[in-house]
């Protein structure tokens, strides 16, 4: 579907697009496109040649890898979020599968004149490359926790950056079936089951996808969230793309400190504490 003046405004401000002049902006947009999908749509398979950036605006979209039988979750993406930028950028075949968990508005750019534009603008190229720093950072974060926590630890973590997220430590309302959430913490299905019930000694409560807090100081003691693995920025912040939600700091209780955002203003951001 063609792009409307509305929905360039969006676009305008995605940070990729946030300093670059009209001109550079038309060129790196030529030939974009704007499409809805429904809830469970392939958008690409792993192995695919890739010939455009995707760029979720709403929705929501999960990211596959897969091995003879063996599939298993890389990440579920919410807006705003560019996705397979390093292989439009390498003119690679792409690592991992994506497809929608819901319905969802999706911005498809040419790759060719991503790299073209890249290329001619060292701004617009910079931005490319903050961008891509945010995701590798955020490819660390989850390498580090799945070779140094176990189970019951990440499942611990990932509900207090959901806390911090929905900006509530009283309840929280998963963002996603429990399957999926399973296989991102690299878990099955049985295991996370197992770990829901030994957080209940924490004060940790299951109804169907609400999870409420009765001791969230205990399960702060559990977890021993760390800025060197957690990602534990306000959903408000996501919006302004990887590399912005990756320059704001949590300080862990032992330091005593609460969420410091002193980079996110470089990207265009004027951080609100939750």
């Amino acid at each position: 579907m063609p792009i409307r003046p509305a929905d360039l405004d969006r676009i305008r401000a995605l940070p990729l697009f946030m300093g670059a002049s009209p001109a550079v902006f038309r060129d790196a947009t030529a030939g974009a496109f704007l499409q809805r999908f429904p809830a469970g749509t392939t958008l690409l398979m792993e192995g695919d040649p890739v010939d455009f950036l995707y760029v979720l605006l709403s929705g929501s979209v999960e990211l596959q890898g897969s091995w003879k039988e063996k599939e298993s979750t890389l990440a579920v993406l919410r807006p705003v979020s560019t996705f397979i930028l390093a292989a439009v950028m390498l003119e690679a075949q792409a690592l991992m599968s994506a497809r929608t968990l819901e319905p969802s508005q999706i911005l498809m750019l040419s790759g060719e004149a991503l790299r073209r534009t890249a290329r001619q603008d060292a701004d617009f190229g910079f931005a490319v490359i903050q961008e891509l720093a945010g995701c590798y950072r955020g490819v660390v974060r989850t390498v580090k926790a799945q070779k140094l926590r176990g189970g019951v630890e990440r499942l611990a973590n990932y509900l207090l950056a959901q806390c911090a997220r929905q900006q509530n430590e009283a309840r929280i309302i998963l963002p996603h079936e429990k399957r999926v959430l399973a296989s991102l913490l690299g878990m099955t299905p049985e295991n996370l089951s197992r770990a829901f019930a030994q957080l209940s000694d924490y004060g940790v409560h299951v109804r169907g996808a609400q999870i409420s807090f009765e001791r969230p100081r205990a399960l702060k003691r559990l977890a021993r969230p760390s800025a060197l693995i957690d990602n534990h920025a306000p959903a408000a912040l996501h919006p302004a793309g990887k590399a912005a939600s990756e320059t704001w700091s949590t300080d862990t209780e032992e330091e005593g400190g609460g969420a410091q955002p002193p980079k996110a203003a470089r990207f265009g951001v004027s951080p609100k504490f939750p």
